[in-house]
């Protein structure tokens, strides 16, 4: 595998808030906490990571967890915890389906699913689900950022999914992207990988290089092919 999936990075106007939201909700711990980041374990080898920013969010997210359950008595309960440390109940169209959606304190779109025994391997989050024009594409694009095999393929649907932890889902949208994201995926190279080399690989399988003011940074920011910007951290 050539980079790996590394974290999973929100914007967040206090990241430290957000951190032990999520961390209290997963059931995992705060791994390390700044005045402007704050890392939550989801599973070993993949962190959620909060990052300060001063931009509010507009509209539903095109990147959002969906959290696993084992019951129906255990998907009610993670709903309950969720709006006791309060997340509230969103409407974004899915009608009568049999997951709860909720977001949590800065707006962020997160379902409760109902037990799957697809989900059973993950831990606590079941799905990193992005929205697609093509979910078909853009499952074989992130297959080769991460290593991951396509597992499902639909017209409206497809999936990645890794021997421990969330799969990578990818779900057919009417609407476009609009404006950055506040959810991206980080990737980065094994220890004795080359940065410049994978930056080279993955634009030539489709992504291209993106300014989102980051200045001058040690990773790449690039964007996957329907736009979604993603990481190239340095080799670890």
């Amino acid at each position: 595998m050539a980079t790996r999936l590394d974290d999973l990075v929100v914007d967040a106007a206090s990241p430290a808030a957000q951190a032990r939201f999520w961390s209290a909700l997963l059931g995992t711990e705060i791994t390390e906490e700044r005045e402007d980041e704050a890392w939550v374990t989801v599973v070993d080898g993949l962190d959620l990571t909060f990052v300060s920013v001063d931009d509010p969010g507009t509209g539903k997210n095109r990147v959002h967890l969906d959290l696993a359950s084992n019951s129906a008595d255990h998907q009610v309960e993670l709903v309950a915890r969720a709006e006791e440390l309060g997340a509230r109940r969103v409407d974004v169209g899915q009608g009568d389906v049999p997951w709860v959606v909720l977001a949590d304190p800065e707006g962020n779109e997160f379902c409760v699913l109902e037990q799957r025994d697809e989900y059973a391997h993950t831990g606590p989050v079941a799905a990193v689900v992005v929205d697609a024009a093509d979910p078909v594409a853009q499952a074989v694009f992130w297959s080769a950022a991460t290593g991951l095999p396509v597992t499902r393929e639909h017209a409206d649907y497809a999936s990645l999914r890794q021997e421990a932890g969330p799969s990578l889902e990818f779900v057919r949208v009417a609407e476009p992207k609009r404006g950055k994201n506040r959810v991206h995926l980080d990737v980065a190279p094994p220890a004795d990988g080359d940065l410049a080399a994978e930056v080279a690989r993955l634009e030539a399988c489709g992504a291209v290089r993106v300014d989102v003011g980051q200045r001058s940074v040690t990773w790449v920011v690039l964007a996957d092919p329907e736009g979604n910007e993603f990481c190239v951290l340095t080799p670890r």
